[in-house]
């Protein structure tokens, strides 16, 4: 029997990949998998359970004008009582988590290994009970063994292995930078509680620009790793930018992945020492990044690197297609985007 992966994306930010069977409508997946979208005839007669469909193949059965225009199943619109998936399929359900009667999954895992990579960051890998479906690009909320908190961090791997691997910026005194230079051992027990975000690569329908800021360049790793399995027509461009020359980590699988996917450009900005391209992301970027507009930007750093990048976009007169980014302030904690 054929199964499809379909991502539920909740308002909150909340992300549920459930399985559908060959045949089986969205909702009637979800349900058994103890997920109620919102619906109230399952005929396709009211449009409450009408959804956007970011991502996938998918049959539309019989649903009347009054639930759902033309237009609007033009644009993706989906109404998930009479949905029936032909490719894995990404959804946005405009209703929360909560809402659905649904919450992040809590996995176990257990430490395979801490790499420090620089005297800034540190490398996790863990082993999964079970592959965990998410989009690249999000993220979990990771438990500190002996801690009694958690800290969250973008996946820098490929979705749905059952090995997973985290690049984390090392805090002196940061709880999880303590945990990984002093206590961590291989077959040490770790929750995982996620996916979340609104951060994650959309199909590529045009050129590419990607901002990575220090360890924001954790989920482009994710996404690299799709782009890889997957292809790409479009072009894409890496921006990957740090304080000093040893702070540039996983710079050869960045590589790596770039000539395997083949019309990927990386360029690297220090802001201390010599290197070609030297101060911020923003002495670097031109209107030819952007295309003339017609691109999508992604950004994942601090804060006044967000808000630099937006500010650039508007001295060069030029907005992207579409720009998603996630900010993340100099804690262990994930700041919303």
């Amino acid at each position: 029997m054929t199964t499809y992966s379909v991502a539920l994306n909740f308002e909150d930010g909340v992300t549920r990949v459930i399985q559908c069977d060959d045949d089986e409508k969205v909702t009637d997946a979800a349900f058994r998998q103890k997920i109620n979208l919102p619906m109230d005839c399952r005929d396709g007669v009211c449009g409450t359970c009408k959804c956007f469909a970011e991502k996938g193949e998918y049959e539309l059965e019989f649903y009347m004008d009054e639930s759902m225009s033309v237009e609007e199943a033009e644009q993706g619109y989906v109404l998930t009582c009479q949905m029936i998936p032909e490719s894995d399929c990404v959804l946005r359900v405009p209703a929360s988590s909560a809402v659905c009667k649904t919450a992040p999954e809590a996995f176990d895992a257990e430490v395979l290994g801490v790499d420090k990579l620089s005297e800034t960051s540190f490398g996790l890998r863990v082993k999964l009970t079970k592959p965990v479906g998410f989009l690249p690009g999000q993220y979990v909320n990771v438990s500190v063994p002996g801690a009694g908190v958690h800290r969250s961090y973008s996946f820098s791997s490929t979705p749905g292995a059952d090995e997973a691997t985290f690049l984390i910026r090392n805090l002196p005194g940061g709880v999880m930078s303590t945990y990984l230079a002093d206590r961590a051992q291989p077959g040490d027990a770790l929750t995982l509680t996620g996916p979340m975000g609104t951060f994650y690569l959309r199909p590529i329908e045009r050129a590419q620009l990607w901002l990575a800021g220090g360890t924001g360049l954790a989920p482009f790793l994710s996404m690299l790793e799709q782009v890889a399995e997957q292809g790409s027509d479009h072009p894409i461009t890496l921006y990957y930018a740090v304080t000093r020359a040893a702070d540039l980590v996983e710079l050869d699988r960045v590589q790596r992945l770039a000539e395997s996917i083949g019309n990927v450009t990386v360029i690297t900005v220090l802001a201390e020492g010599e290197h070609a391209r030297t101060g911020f992301v923003t002495d670097h970027l031109t209107a030819d990044d952007l295309c003339d507009g017609d691109a999508d930007v992604y950004l994942c750093g601090p804060p006044p690197m967000v808000d630099a990048v937006r500010a650039h976009f508007g001295k060069l007169g030029v907005q992207p297609a579409s720009f998603h980014f996630e900010k993340f302030n100099p804690t262990e904690e994930k700041a919303a985007a």
